[in-house]
């Protein structure tokens, strides 16, 4: 009868500090989330600056390039430009569009008693019950009107708000051009020297990205806006400055915003002005879609922006769910940021891998 030998107790090839920094990088990454979760505000004031920032750099850098300015008399001409243009801006378009907006405020009833006189809106009513809805409405408007204080005061917070956050924005943008190219710098100079020139290249990319398209876009609500209004003051529409300033606005948010805003323009149109109207401003807004897609777009972004309008659309669904407007906006610009690191660690790898180029290289890659 042999003993039998005792069994070895295999060690495990798991360590301790192999447990310890999977767990601590768990910890990180939660820790990362329930921070971005709760900062959003702050995060999507602090990117709204940075952009901002941006475009008034290369403004300043212009000036110190050509006009050989002193960086912070660069600073202080483009800024002081800057605010008298929007106060400028301010009183000559705003006083037309208030006094306009409480016309349409005060004839909303008797606008909406003439659309349910026309033939468009009887076929819309046949469908979806619409007088139905308007005189449920109707009847509890003086509940709604007893009870408005809360709202009302919901309003004007929401408006002070605002304007707090527009003033905060405003001089944190002020600051990052002031103060954040020193910081740039001093974090470049912190990596490893061989990866410094690439970092370089990157920032570089993005700082024109942003720069050029926050540019252009403006540009084109400016021209969006021009047009519409006039073209709407041309056809004879009541309350054109508003619905014009409204048609500028919707450019912020690409394909989406001016669908909407042409859709509900026309309809408009077509309620309080008859068909034809409504025709005329469907006729233009397609016009001018195909103009803003097929022309301006693509002359103003040419060197900036190059993303696939299908990741521009869901970028916009979840940017615009994540912060609202502001996400909406800013949803382009950052998914070509993205886009611009992604394609740079995919180089990164092909070089390391010696693969071939691939379709996502573009020629704005090697610029």
């Amino acid at each position: 009868m042999t003993s039998s030998s005792p069994r070895r107790i295999r060690r495990s090839q798991v360590s301790l500090t192999t447990v310890f920094t999977v767990c601590g990088g768990v910890l990180l990454v939660l820790a990362a989330v329930m921070f971005v979760i709760n900062s959003l505000v702050a995060l999507t004031l602090t990117i709204s600056a940075l952009m901002i920032a941006v475009a008034i750099d290369h403004g300043v850098s212009f000036l110190e390039e050509r006009g050989r300015l002193p960086r912070w008399m660069a600073i202080v001409v483009v800024t002081v430009t800057a605010l008298a243009v929007a106060v400028g801006l301010a009183f000559v378009v705003i006083p037309p569009a208030v006094s306009q907006g409480k016309e349409l405020a005060t004839h909303a009833q008797s606008i909406v008693a003439k659309a349910q006189k026309t033939p468009l809106f009887a076929r819309i009513d046949r469908e979806y019950q619409v007088a139905n809805h308007l005189e449920q409405l109707r009847s509890k408007l003086p509940q709604v009107l007893t009870g408005a204080a809360g709202p009302v005061l919901s309003f004007v917070g929401s408006l002070f708000n605002a304007i707090a956050a527009g003033v905060s924005i405003f001089f944190l943008a002020i600051f990052m051009v002031i103060f954040g190219g020193h910081l740039v710098r001093a974090l470049l100079g912190e990596t490893l020297p061989e990866r410094r020139e690439r970092y370089t290249k990157v920032l570089e990319k993005i700082y024109r990205l942003i720069g050029g398209y926050l540019g252009g876009l403006f540009l084109i609500c400016g021209i969006n806006a021009t047009l519409t209004t006039t073209f709407l003051a041309i056809l004879g529409m009541r309350f054109f400055v508003p619905l014009g300033l409204a048609s500028g606005f919707s450019s912020l948010v690409p394909y989406a915003g001016p669908f909407v805003a042409g859709s509900t323009i026309s309809l408009f149109a077509a309620l309080t002005g008859g068909l034809w109207k409504g025709i005329a401003c469907g006729i233009y807004f397609v016009v001018y879609g195909q103009l803003e897609g097929n022309v301006l777009g693509p002359l103003v972004f040419r060197r900036t922006v190059h993303v696939n309008p299908l990741v521009v659309t869901l970028s916009i669904l979840f940017f615009g769910e994540i912060a609202g407007l502001i996400g909406a906006v800013l949803a382009v610009p950052i998914t070509a940021a993205l886009q611009i690191v992604l394609r740079e660690l995919l180089r990164v790898r092909r070089e390391r891998l010696h693969l071939p180029r691939t379709a996502m290289n573009t020629p704005s890659d090697t610029t």
